[in-house]
Formats: C-alpha cells, sequence, structure tokens
C-alpha cells in the first residue's frame, strides 16, 4: 500500500468522519422540534378549532402576509417593511444603546468598591420595576411613539448588562491585578488587556439576558399611545379583529427572530470568548 492510498484513504476517513458528526448535529438541534411540529398539527387537524391552526396554515397565512413582494426585496412585501422593520429596527436602537450604557456603567461601577456599595441598594429596587408601571412617567418624558418605545425598551434591558458587567469586573484575579500593577500599566492599559477580558464571560450573559428582555419589551412598546407600526400594533389590531390566523403568525415570527438572534449571539459569544477560554485551560 502506497503513500498516497494511505493519506487518501485518512482524508476520507476524516470527512466520513465530520459528515456523521454534522449529521448528529442536526438530528439533535432539529429532530425534537420536528416531533413537536408534527405532533402539533395532527392535534390540531384532529381537534379542528378555530383558535389553534396547524402549522401548516399558520406558515401559509404567514406568507400571503409577509412574504409575497419581490426577490429583490427579499420577498418583503409592503405589510412586512412596515410592521416588522420598524420593530427590529427599534430593537437594534434599544439593544445597542443598552449595551454600551450598561456595559461603560458597570466598568465604573465594578471599579470602585464603595460606589458599588452605595448604589446596589437603588440598581436593584429600579431593576425590578415593571416597564408597564412607568408608562405614565415614560408619556411626561419623552413624545409618543418611537421615543417612548425606545425609553421603555432600554429602561428593562440595561440593568442585566449593568450588574453583570460590574460583577464580571469585580471578578478579575487579585493576581493578574498584582501583575499588572507590578508592571506599572496604565489604567487604559489593564482596562483592555485585564479587566474587558475577565469581565466578558458575564457580559455576554447579560447581553443574551437583555436580548430576551427587549424582544419582550419591543411587543410591549408597540403596545403603548402614539404606535402606528410594528409588530405589536399588529398583533394588537388581529386582536381586535378576532383575526387567529395573524395572531399565531406574529406569535411564530416572535418565537423565530428570537431563536435566530439567540443563535446568532452565541456564536459571536464563542468566536469573542475563543482566545479567553484557551487562556483558561492553559491556565488550568
Amino acid at each position: 500500500m502506497t503513500a498516497a492510498t494511505v493519506t487518501s484513504r485518512s482524508a476520507a476517513g476524516r470527512d466520513a468522519g465530520r459528515v456523521r458528526a454534522l449529521t448528529v448535529g442536526v438530528l439533535q438541534r432539529w429532530l425534537p422540534l420536528a416531533i413537536l411540529v408534527v405532533c402539533w398539527e395532527a392535534v390540531t387537524r384532529t381537534a379542528t378549532s378555530a383558535y389553534f391552526p396547524p402549522p401548516s396554515d399558520i406558515v401559509k397565512a404567514m406568507h400571503e402576509l409577509w412574504f409575497t413582494g419581490p426577490a429583490s426585496h427579499l420577498f418583503l412585501n409592503e405589510e412586512a417593511t412596515g410592521n416588522i422593520l420598524p420593530s427590529l429596527g427599534r430593537l437594534a436602537l434599544s439593544l445597542f444603546l443598552s449595551a454600551l450604557a450598561g456595559i461603560a456603567l458597570g466598568i465604573l461601577l465594578g471599579r470602585s468598591d464603595q460606589a458599588m456599595a452605595y448604589l446596589n441598594p437603588v440598581l436593584q429596587f429600579a431593576r425590578v420595576i415593571p416597564p408597564p408601571t412607568l408608562v405614565p412617567v415614560f408619556a411626561v418624558l419623552f413624545e409618543f411613539g418611537t421615543q417612548m418605545q425606545v425609553a421603555s425598551i432600554i429602561f428593562s434591558a440595561i440593568w442585566p448588562i449593568l450588574l453583570n458587567t460590574a460583577d464580571g469586573v469585580r471578578s478579575v484575579d487579585p493576581v493578574q491585578a498584582d501583575t499588572a500593577r507590578v508592571f506599572r500599566l496604565s489604567r487604559t492599559e489593564r482596562l483592555r488587556y485585564l479587566i474587558v477580558p475577565s469581565a466578558l464571560v458575564k457580559i455576554f450573559a447579560g447581553l443574551r439576558l437583555a436580548l430576551s428582555l427587549s424582544l419582550i419589551l419591543m411587543v410591549f412598546s408597540e403596545l403603548l399611545p402614539g404606535t402606528s407600526n410594528g409588530l405589536g400594533y399588529e398583533l394588537t389590531n388581529a386582536q381586535s379583529q378576532s383575526d387567529v390566523p395573524t395572531i399565531w403568525s406574529v406569535i411564530v415570527l416572535l418565537g423565530i427572530l428570537g431563536y435566530l438572534f439567540n443563535t446568532i449571539l452565541l456564536a459571536v459569544e464563542r468566536r469573542v470568548l475563543a482566545t479567553h477560554r484557551g487562556a483558561r485551560k492553559a491556565a488550568s
């Protein structure tokens, strides 16, 4: 047997192993969902309830509602661009501002034990206030529409980012902190090379929580006065008209968006933390 033959067989074996691993991964991820959808379809077809349509009918309604546009617009029609895109824009803006403010304030609080001790009760108090109770306050402080919607989302999304960031900053290894002082690293260098990398795990944990809250609050904010578009606005109209297919279409779309955004955030987290986790394993 020649060396070329051995190399060829080894490569074929590696390719087959990758295919098997990919197949197993796909089955583990999607098989439970497929079984759930099949059972849902069978039960709803048997029950024939007007309030619980089968998944196939929901998919058909989603297509007719949002995805009958031209291919140049990703098949999105005017209904989709008038409701889905504004909701996603508000969600993206609110999450970005929450992350920016939460990470900056969390680093400042985490760096000061005294500030954290004084402000922690206030932060915990503000964190548990339900956003719906603050609607009158938001109505006074902000204009109806996008300003009030974004403010209501930020108020809830910022807390998990801020508190997790502060906790991550406070959990910096004391040995690494002493080493940074011995080498006389500047504040900027310590922030860049020590504090932020050590807090990344907690920061991403806060971002995941904030993403879930932002998606929920996005729908709630579009139920407030002054709203003229968005998925929440469309859901309200469908409920007032007893339009069950549209109600279920919005619910399913929100679930898909939540899964998609969480998957993207997890992929970014794995990529960003790859070096950090490798360093931790090497140290252990």
